[in-house]
């Protein structure tokens, strides 16, 4: 049996290699994440941006020139302690609607939805369709709590119930070009 011969290319490409590898403690040499996605014909281009709500409400309200932003949700200031949790919204806004009577919502805390309503955005669709089915259970016999909720992709669209049901389908035509 004869044993395998590294010729003198075969043995400088190794040598190469495990001195490229290194300690890793040069980390100015790391080069940093690419931001771009291998597409079938091989060529690459931009990563999609992970759409916030922030971004959504600019879509959305494009479209709705009565929808006013009204809050950015954060860790600090989520009433439902949800956001960044497993399972639940990466980003949150609050938003109010000038069709909405201030006598139907006097007293109603800011950021309510019955004010106008929320966009909340999720890392999957299974995730913001959980979000909306929960809802709607919990609020289903207390026509107070009852709310509009819309589910395009990731994004989750809540609309006040004050709204009539030719208002809301506004929101519901905006939700759907989102997700």
């Amino acid at each position: 049996m004869r044993k395998p011969v590294l010729s003198a290319a075969t043995l400088v490409i190794a040598l190469g290699a495990l001195t490229a590898c290194g300690s890793g403690s040069d980390q100015k040499n790391i080069e940093p994440k690419s931001t771009t996605t291998a597409t079938a014909d091989g060529f690459t281009e931009p990563a999609a941006k992970q759409l916030t709500a922030s971004d959504a409400f600019t879509e959305l309200s494009a479209k709705i020139s009565t929808a006013r932003l009204s809050g950015v949700v954060t860790e600090e200031n989520d009433p439902n302690h949800l956001l960044g949790r497993p399972n639940q919204y990466t980003s949150k806004i609050t938003f109010t609607d000038s069709r909405i009577k201030g006598d139907d919502v006097a007293g109603a805390e800011p950021g309510s939805v019955e004010l106008g309503g929320a966009i909340e955005v999720f890392t999957t669709a299974a995730d913001a369709q959980a979000r909306a089915d929960y809802i709607q259970k919990v609020t289903k016999g207390t026509p107070m709590l009852i709310e509009y909720d819309y589910v395009s992709g990731t994004v989750l669209v809540r609309v006040s119930h004050y709204l009539t049901p030719a208002q809301a389908a506004d929101y519901k035509a905006g939700a759907a070009s989102l997700g």
